[in-house]
């Protein structure tokens, strides 16, 4: 299997097998001009702020159609953690109410209701493997259930269906983390009522910026509890009464957006539209099937569900000497991910077959 992506539009490292993209993708090259459009409004006063502005609109466009939900739906925090915050301050917590989530769910997702303390917010914790195991732990007292569309630990990719059904079941809120599906799997938002991505993994993105989305027709009347000058409307005329909210998702985003990691988000996601993502899916999960494959043929156990419909675009394999096989394979031009107690090699469109193989004689000299 060739690659789908030319990889000579990526900044790879010669003789490198790139299986890396849950951690970190290479950049595109031509996000040095991006970066230098930026550079360029930067310096030119109002007009350039005009740039930037239209630069923050067409980032917003491009996201609407990557993940088919309106323009106003939109907006952007600077990471995962910090949307989720502001949708877990903005709730009416009441003493017994809970969460749902999974033993293994990402720490953006947990954390902002985690320290909670008044009061304390229940966090209801699923174990094991079983496809439904978040939905069934929701009760009546189930305020929101929070989950990433792909496991960073595992690869596993969850059915958001049952899950939506169990939060609609109790009038609970579903929050949706997309960073390890956003870029390659093809993503209908609007089955969250919040959701959020990092931009610097499959997007082809870079660190500063995350998307926000605010499904308007689910949570009409969502209020975030804390703004500044960019979420509220003008405050010409002063303070009495406090100018309202902006109307559109853009009120998650409390001051400037991170411009230059919007300039390159603009070309990343001019990039990922030549392909359709259900190609991408494809041709990633091609790989991972294929690696799966060959793992268990050398009795290696990975920890990524082998059904293609119950994982992302990585596999992962647990082992205490993650990070010296990490280590040991990148000796060998392999460059893989450590960290948690397990390997992660993560695909995306500018990989092929021969990374396979590159990564099964490395696993084998490590």
């Amino acid at each position: 299997m060739g690659p789908l992506f030319d990889p000579a539009d990526f900044r790879l490292a010669p003789g490198i097998a790139h299986v890396c993209a849950a951690g970190e993708t290479p950049f595109l090259h031509s996000h040095d001009q991006a970066l230098l459009r930026y550079a360029e409004d930067k310096s030119n006063g109002m007009p350039g702020r005009h740039g930037q502005e239209t630069h923050i609109e067409r980032a917003r466009a491009g996201l609407s159609r990557l993940w088919h939900v309106g323009h106003d739906e939109i907006g952007f925090v600077s990471n995962v953690a910090e949307g989720v915050s502001i949708v877990a301050e903005s709730l009416d917590w009441r003493a017994g109410d809970n969460i749902c989530i999974d033993a293994h769910e990402y720490p953006s997702v947990v954390g902002p209701f985690a320290l909670r303390r008044s009061p304390a917010i229940e966090l209801r914790t699923a174990h094991g493997g079983e496809p439904d195991r978040v939905a069934d732990l929701v009760n009546d007292r189930t305020r929101l259930i929070g989950v990433s569309a792909v496991s960073y630990l595992t690869g596993e990719r969850f059915d958001l269906g049952p899950i939506r059904r169990a939060a609609d079941r109790v009038g609970a809120a579903l929050v949706v983390d997309y960073t390890q599906a956003s870029g390659y799997l093809p993503i209908e938002a609007s089955i969250a009522d919040f959701a959020f991505s990092a931009c610097y993994k499959w997007m082809l993105g870079t660190t500063g910026v995350a998307v926000a989305y605010w499904n308007q027709k689910r949570q009409p009347n969502w209020m975030p509890v804390t703004a500044g000058w960019n979420s509220l409307g003008s405050a010409s005329e002063g303070y009495d009464p406090v100018p309202p909210l902006r109307d559109d998702a853009m009120r998650f985003t409390r001051g400037n957006p991170a411009h230059a990691s919007i300039y390159v988000l603009n070309g990343a996601l001019d990039y990922l539209s030549r392909f359709d993502m259900k190609d991408v899916l494809a041709h990633v999960q091609g790989l991972t099937v294929a690696l799966l494959e060959r793992l268990e043929a050398l009795q290696i156990v990975s920890t990524t569900p082998r059904d293609p419909s119950r994982h992302g675009a990585s596999v992962c394999v647990a082992s205490p000497r993650a990070r010296a096989i990490v280590d040991a394979m990148a000796e060998q031009g392999v460059w893989a991910w450590n960290g948690h107690g397990r390997v992660r090699f993560s695909f995306h469109g500018y990989n092929s077959g021969a990374d396979v193989e590159r990564i099964v004689e490395a696993l084998r000299a490590s």
